[in-house]
């Protein structure tokens, strides 16, 4: 069983939410990226999204794209990544995420990015400009290794988009909650809630809510009508400022299931 599939079974079992974090890989150079690991680890989440760091991304609001521009300036490679992420899988129990786009994989060869992504303990792919008519250029080569593919769904998605995307979904499917691009938001559209009760209605495996969440009001908010959430901007910002409470705190939020005033 995938380390993704098991660790939803757990909290499913247990009646937990999911908080996914993401950082930018060799953000502050590769160096601190087992100690963010670890971190995040020791800190509660439930597995990790890590972005490898490209100069087109296009899901990306400004936080991510400034992480992604430091991280090229200290020299990152995907190359570089993976070896980091084999040095430090032997100590690190939970799911290893990669969020990239088709452009490095193709860059460096699907078949060899796979084959060395395995190698290297990741244990799935979020894959933005990847659309479920092109995906099989990738998608058996990477669930025959062990490695799920994370599909997005968006609030445009008509009904049968979302039916024919979830039911190939693995490990868990990622319901984007704004219309654009990635980046913290004060407020949520008010039929959100009811979007994510009918994703989830319609998704077999788990779904997630991502993009724009920031505050543990957030967390709150969305973990009634899902079963989890993933959190980017602010935890990048928060590495960024040294405000590793508050990483801690927004990650904590996600056992709280309301505010109490």
């Amino acid at each position: 069983m995938n380390r993704i599939e098991k660790v939803f079974q757990n909290l499913k079992q247990n009646n937990e939410k999911a908080f996914v974090p993401y950082i930018m890989a060799g953000d502050g150079g590769l160096k601190t990226l087992a100690e963010k690991i670890t971190f995040l680890e020791k800190a509660g989440a439930t597995a990790i999204e890590i972005g490898i760091p490209f100069s087109d991304p296009v899901a990306d609001g400004p936080v991510i794209q400034q992480a992604g521009i430091r991280a090229l300036e200290a020299g990152t490679t995907l190359r570089g990544v993976l070896a980091a992420i084999a040095e430090i899988r032997p100590i690190v129990h939970i799911p290893l995420i990669f969020m990239t786009y088709m452009n490095p994989i193709m860059a460096y060869g699907i078949g060899n990015f796979i084959s060395d992504a395995s190698g290297s303990g990741v244990d799935g792919l979020i894959l933005p400009d990847l659309p479920a008519e092109e995906e099989e250029i990738i998608a058996p080569i990477a669930e025959k290794a062990g490695i799920e593919i994370i599909r997005l769904v968006t609030l445009t998605s008509p009904l049968e988009r979302i039916q024919e995307i979830a039911a190939k979904g693995k490990g868990f499917l990622y319901a984007v909650t704004v219309n654009g691009i990635t980046g913290a938001r004060k407020g949520f559209k008010d039929e959100l809630g009811k979007h994510l009760e009918r994703v989830k209605e319609i998704s077999p495996i788990p779904v997630l809510a991502g993009f724009g969440i920031s505050e543990p009001e957030h967390v709150i908010e969305m973990n009634k009508h899902c079963d989890g959430v993933i959190v980017g901007s602010r935890i990048i910002e928060l590495f960024q400022s040294g405000e590793l409470a508050k990483v801690e705190e927004l990650i904590a939020s996600s056992r709280i299931e309301e505010i109490k005033l």
